[in-house]
């Protein structure tokens, strides 16, 4: 019964286009793989109101002091990972504040551990054991949209009250019937049939970094398109910092250099000093009032995001 429901999935199926891939000639192999690419990105626009929707949910979250979970097996949940990962350098988030959970754990991430994602047990476990509640989001990541350990994720964090989102490549899946918002992204057939690491992952991959930058943005983590919340680690970022500062405020090099030392290389700190012509002191006031807003702190129109 299960294998049945399994082969009827649109992401099993076979890509007509691609019934002679092993015959075509190399370059209109390539072709072929970036029109299904392009098909990704299209399915990503098509659940564009999903997505705005889940945007807004999770930022009403996060902004109260939740968190956000990421719960994945394969490569939908190494995708997790890696958007995860890159949250505290790009936004100047704490470390707890996205975390993926990957079925199979950490090792996962770096070898295949394909009996995990049938493992519903340990997906409640996982869950439990980062003590999620009512205050955080669960997102489900599944191509089928039927994965076990994700599916008892969700519905564990269903139970505690937690927002759940599921993302999921077919429709009508068990994932989008048991979350509260559903995020149906149709990529279809693969060019290598039931290869959803192709562009069924390309498609999860856009969701998340939509998700993820959105929802940063809404809490304060950027002005305009700049990574205003950086974390200047390594020399390139700290040249980025600078540039971000300049870009920002107009300044000249020595009075950037002079605001992000003041600011103890806290991009958002300098930026609001420089615009609003205040010491460090009085713009990290401000921006602590303002919920980290530099546009708020510096008396500019609220972008509506702040609320």
């Amino acid at each position: 019964m299960v294998e049945v429901a399994l082969d009827a999935l649109d992401t099993e199926g076979r890509l007509p286009a691609a019934a002679d891939l092993d015959l075509l000639p190399t370059r209109r192999q390539v072709a072929l793989m970036a029109q299904q690419d392009m098909v990704a990105v299209a399915a990503v626009d098509a659940a564009g109101d999903q997505i705005a929707e889940a945007v807004d949910a999770v930022a009403d979250r996060l902004r109260a002091g939740g968190r956000m979970f990421y719960v994945g097996a394969g490569t939908p949940g190494r995708l997790a990972v890696l958007d995860a990962a890159e949250c505290p350098p790009t936004f100047g988030t704490d470390a707890g504040r996205v975390v993926a959970i990957l079925a199979g754990g950490a090792s996962a991430a770096g070898a295949a551990r394909e009996g995990a994602e049938d493992d519903a047990g340990a997906g409640r476990r996982d869950l439990a054991a980062h003590g999620v509640s009512a205050a955080d989001v669960v997102v489900g990541i599944s191509a089928s949209g039927r994965t076990p350990y994700v599916l008892a994720a969700i519905e564990r964090a269903g139970h505690v009250g937690a927002l759940t989102v599921g993302i999921a490549n077919n429709p009508g899946s068990a994932l989008a019937g048991a979350a509260d918002l559903a995020i149906e992204v149709r990529t279809g057939p693969e060019v290598l049939s039931g290869s959803t690491r192709l562009k069924a992952g390309t498609a999860q991959k856009l969701v998340l970094n939509t998700l993820s930058t959105l929802t940063m943005v809404a809490l304060g983590h950027t002005y305009a398109d700049l990574m205003i919340d950086v974390r200047a680690g390594n020399t390139k970022l700290r040249r980025r910092a600078e540039r971000i500062v300049a870009t920002a405020t107009g300044a000249s090099a020595a009075e950037v250099t002079a605001a992000l030392d003041a600011a103890g290389g806290m991009v958002k700190v300098a930026v609001v000093a420089l615009l609003a012509g205040v010491d460090t002191a009085e713009a990290t006031r401000r921006l602590d009032t303002v919920g980290g807003h530099v546009r708020a702190a510096v008396g500019e129109e609220d972008t509506g995001h702040a609320r």
